[in-house]
């Protein structure tokens, strides 16, 4: 019989992202039902405080949490944690956890069955039989999405100039607003690869792009091609579409996810950097991008030379280590 894994989802796009690649991963291996978690106010409050209850959650617009519980439960952001600890308090600590990034300290570690850390978060404490560390995060890329991607959007942009660019925004982190000088320079390197490459660009933003940052973009390069799908706009998402069909990908490095995914499609990715704005954090997630030739630094100047090493998506390696447990 299989056995079954609960899959907690929050409203952290790229959180959800991560636990949905690594369920593709798993297939038909288990039994995976998805729960849809919704915070109340106090969902902000520190983990150690809401300790193994639904403290900070919405009983009534949250999925039903109540037994059978499962053989093993993921947990798949920081504000989860206190959900999947509830649960297997609730199973008589019969369901293993398993958690998506460090959960940080106080919140149980010791529980946990799988514990998987990205290697630029650098925990303090990265020993133990539970903990998997990776490059990068998780993702949805797997070839044979790629390919059924493919064959729904390439008619959409059949009459845009070749090559491709897809081009992924995104924005202000934690404590540290997007530099408005980062869309000047940003859109400078787009337009000065235009200039050698010609083609057309893929454009998409994020939330934390920020409207006056789409417009300098936008306005320095209104005389290029492009499909563009700005954040909030009410038609169908093309990101898969973007990811399937370039032939190089531009991404910011502000997003753990969004770089990750990016490389896993098969044809070269150019970090962008910028100014004044990224964590210790990104900075290390990106320099092991380059470092191991998943990516280059789109100011470099062999950056249009790049290729890729190979593509990755850690997925399938964090699903090998589940199906490991007992």
């Amino acid at each position: 019989m299989k056995k079954t894994l609960w899959i907690l989802l929050d409203d952290r796009r790229g959180s959800v992202g991560q636990a949905k690649g690594v369920a593709m991963a798993l297939g038909s291996a288990l039994n995976i039902i998805e729960k849809q978690i919704v915070y109340t106010p106090l969902g902000s409050l520190p983990n150690w405080l809401r300790g193994r209850t639904l403290l900070g959650t919405d009983s009534q617009k949250s999925d039903n949490l109540q037994a059978p519980f499962p053989d093993m439960v993921m947990s798949t952001s920081r504000r989860t944690v206190p959900v999947a600890r509830y649960i297997r308090k609730k199973s008589g600590n019969r369901t293993k956890i398993i958690q998506l990034m460090y959960p940080g300290g106080g919140t149980g570690i010791k529980e946990m069955s799988l514990v998987v850390v990205p290697a630029h978060d650098k925990p303090k404490k990265q020993q133990g039989k539970n903990i998997f560390v990776i490059t990068g995060a998780p993702t949805r890329i797997f070839d044979n999405t790629l390919q059924q991607e493919r064959q729904k959007w390439l008619p959409v942009f059949a009459d845009l100039p070749k090559p491709l660019t897809a081009v992924i925004i995104g924005g202000g982190i934690k404590n540290k607003p997007w530099p408005l000088e980062n869309a000047y320079d940003l859109a400078d390197s787009l337009k000065k690869m235009h200039d050698k490459i010609g083609g057309s660009f893929l454009i998409t933003s994020s939330r934390r792009t920020g409207s006056a940052a789409e417009k300098i973009i936008m306005d320095k390069l209104k005389n290029i091609p492009m499909y563009t799908y700005m954040w909030g706009e009410k038609k169908e998402n093309p990101i898969m579409g973007f990811y399937a069909c370039s032939d190089k990908i531009v991404v910011t490095a502000d997003s753990v996810s969004m770089c990750s995914e990016a490389c896993g499609c098969h044809v070269p990715v150019l970090l962008f950097l910028g100014r004044n704005w990224l964590s210790d954090k990104h900075k290390r997630f990106a320099a092991s991008l380059i470092e191991k030739g998943f990516a280059a630094d789109i100011t470099s100047p062999q950056a249009l030379e790049f290729k890729a090493a190979a593509a990755f998506n850690p997925a399938a390696r964090i699903a090998e280590q589940i199906l490991k447990i007992g």
